[in-house]
């Protein structure tokens, strides 16, 4: 009997595409009156997303399997995102259950810590191939790092919620320097791994959004500066839609989902601070844009879930990923 071939870890990136949508329909909520119902219903998506894609993937793996593909050079980094996007989901389930909430939350934060650290040790003692590098890179250590930071000031924990930030930001500077010369002098990305150019933009946002749950929703300084930046990262998107477009479209276009989302919740975030009409009706835009772009990577995804072995097999090599 043939056995089922497991799923490539960055299917992963469902659920926490998801969630990132979640987050921004919650943060639409307050800020632009908003359905709180919309956003819940997609927190319930997110969650069997990321449960039904986590059991579907331990049901098909053996120990040596899943050691293989932790140590996958270009599949290995998503691994990240299975207790970053749990974290996502604890911390909102605190405002309904605290106590399950806060002690889930201290798990994945447990999870992503353990694995961040393995996969930094590796990336130190290991060396891999420059082709090899992607923006998932920055999922170990950075989303994890900055995704952890939020949950934490969520639940109440604003020390150890500025902590996780920092340690986010320097490994953003770190890796994404990497990062940006292996773009600038290494080879062309493959066509399947060019939507994880999308991950090398998030980092603002997703530090924006955790800034706001620890110092709470005012300007400062330090959103002045991720805006900026934030901005400077997402610009270059606007030269590569025509690439992006040409490309036949597989899963690996989850990559684009949570930059969108996160990038929307931040936007919202900061338009709502000083309402105005043009303010709300742009925020709206925002959250429509984002909105129909992940609908339309979901809707795409459908007819790929149960694509041909060969395909899957074919996946999981260095040169490309889905």
């Amino acid at each position: 009997m043939e056995t089922k071939p497991r799923l490539p870890l960055n299917t992963l990136g469902i659920g926490f595409g998801l969630a990132g949508l979640a987050g921004t329909w919650t943060a639409a909520g307050p800020a632009l009156g908003a359905p709180k119902a919309a956003g819940e219903i997609l927190w319930g998506v997110a969650a069997v997303a990321w449960l039904v894609t986590l059991l579907r993937y331990a049901a098909a793996a053996r120990l040596r399997d899943i050691a293989e593909d932790l140590r996958h050079p270009v599949l290995g980094p998503f691994a990240a995102l299975a207790p970053t996007t749990g974290s996502l989901l604890a911390a909102h389930l605190a405002t309904f259950l605290p106590a399950t909430g806060r002690v889930l939350v201290w798990v994945m934060l447990a999870a992503a810590v353990a694995f961040g650290a393995w996969f930094l040790a590796s990336m130190l003692t290991v060396p891999r191939q420059l082709a090899t590098l992607h923006g998932g890179y920055l999922l170990p250590t950075v989303a994890a790092s900055l995704i952890a930071s939020q949950s934490l000031a969520t639940i109440g924990h604003r020390d150890a919620a500025t902590a996780l930030f920092a340690v986010g930001i320097l490994f953003w500077l770190l890796i994404g320097a990497v990062l940006l010369g292996r773009f600038a002098t290494g080879d062309a990305l493959p066509g399947p791994l060019l939507p994880t150019l999308a991950i090398f933009s998030a980092p603002p946002a997703v530090a924006g959004n955790a800034w706001w749950a620890i110092a709470g929703p005012r300007m400062s300084t330090m959103h002045e500066v991720l805006l900026g930046t934030l901005a400077a990262l997402l610009l270059p998107h606007l030269f590569l839609l025509r690439r992006y477009l040409r490309l036949p479209f597989v899963l690996g276009f989850w990559a684009f989902t949570f930059t969108t989302a996160a990038s929307a919740t931040y936007g919202v975030r900061l338009l709502t601070l000083a309402p105005s009409p043009l303010h709300t009706m742009i925020a709206w835009l925002v959250v429509t844009v984002a909105t129909v772009l992940i609908g339309a990577v979901a809707g795409r995804s459908l007819a790929l879930l149960n694509p041909p072995r060969r395909l899957r097999e074919e996946d999981r090599s260095p040169a490309a990923v889905r």
